[in-house]
């Protein structure tokens, strides 16, 4: 008895889902994932502000689809994009957050007073005098 090294009919792979099974969607995964990312990377531009925005366009590719009658997970989509549009709104704070601190008057005076120190001891104290006036 003898092994042949040719495939019979019968044993080829289908490639189609059984009758009555939904299939996956790509982009419903990739929306899922990259929101997910977005989420907990929101503090940095690249995760909340460029990870929430491809989660947020493939989770609405992916729930259309998924509405069309394709292939695809409409909740996983919008689960997808709802978590990237969150990051990108936290981002989009954070990001304003620190451009309001940064066009401050009270940074201006801390820049100020960090060029024209000398020795480390006066630098701190420009850090003091900052905190100072930021919390007051």
């Amino acid at each position: 008895m003898s092994f042949s090294d040719h495939a019979t009919p019968n044993d080829s792979v289908h490639n189609t889902p059984a009758p009555g099974v939904k299939r996956s969607s790509g982009l419903a995964i990739a929306s899922l994932v990259l929101g997910i990312a977005a989420i907990l990377l929101f503090w940095t531009v690249f995760g909340g502000l460029v990870l929430g925005l491809l989660a947020l366009i493939f989770g609405i590719i992916g729930a259309r689809r998924a509405r069309a009658g394709g292939a695809g997970s409409g909740k996983m989509s919008l689960i997808g994009a709802i978590l990237g549009g969150l990051g990108m709104l936290a981002s989009a704070v954070i990001l304003a957050i620190g451009a309001s601190i940064l066009n401050s008057d009270e940074f201006e005076n801390f820049d100020d007073c960090v060029e024209h120190a000398k020795t480390q001891s006066e630098r701190d104290a420009c850090a003091k005098d900052f905190d100072k006036e930021m919390n007051d």
